[in-house]
């Protein structure tokens, strides 16, 4: 795929935009309005020049979509960090489906403080009492953990995912999987745990999981 110039990439985040909230490509009358071109014509110019570039291919009939090469679903580089909120529905009494443009959930609604928020990739299967397996990816967040959360540390050179329950002067890492043994750390070794961050939820090919605690 060739590299879009300044105008065509912005029109193009304009199509993705614009997919996510209605599930569908703009008529090239909308796409002309939702970035100022004066005719049909222009937007048309730009459709063309996003299939010969690789982003755009057309269908039996004839109609533009994506090409197979683009992801343009939310969480994917070229979808960006939101989710379109399409519109209301009731948890009570049925009522009329309505669907109406209201904005968008970013990570930031997800998790507050998200600029102190990174991720760790698991490796290893002791915390899979939450459902947290490896190959997953947890979200953690640069604060102290309180007894019992769930956090990662780092000890002796090494870090882990585990519950970190205080005893007196001592540290006990409690896996959440039984098959796997508490790590106990001695009072003249507790001041060499370090805190990375406390565990905040989880992603995996399933999706997001936020933590219960």
């Amino acid at each position: 795929m060739d590299s879009l110039t300044p105008k065509q990439k912005q029109f193009y985040d304009s199509l993705i935009s614009f997919f996510r909230r209605h599930q569908r490509l703009p008529s090239h009358r909308e796409a002309a309005d939702i970035n100022g071109l004066q005719s049909k014509n222009s937007s048309l110019q730009y459709h063309q020049a996003l299939e010969e570039k690789g982003y755009l291919e057309r269908d039996e009939s004839g109609n533009y979509r994506f090409t197979s090469a683009v992801d343009i679903w939310p969480g994917s580089d070229e979808a960006g960090t939101s989710i379109p909120v399409l519109g209301e529905i009731t948890a009570g009494a049925m009522q009329e489906a309505v669907q109406a443009d209201l904005g968008e959930i970013t990570f930031s609604h997800l998790f507050p403080n998200v600029e102190n928020v990174f991720a760790l990739r698991v490796k290893g299967m002791s915390m899979s009492g939450l459902d947290i397996s490896d190959g997953d990816y947890v979200l953690l967040s640069k604060t102290e953990l309180r007894n019992g959360d769930v956090g990662a540390v780092l000890y002796n050179g090494e870090t882990t995912l585990k519950k970190v329950h205080k005893e007196k002067d001592r540290i006990r890492l409690k896996p959440a999987n039984p098959e796997f043994d508490d790590l106990v750390i001695e009072p003249d070794e507790a001041e060499e745990v370090q805190t990375l961050g406390k565990y905040l939820g989880h992603i995996n090919q399933h999706g997001l999981f936020k933590s219960p605690y």
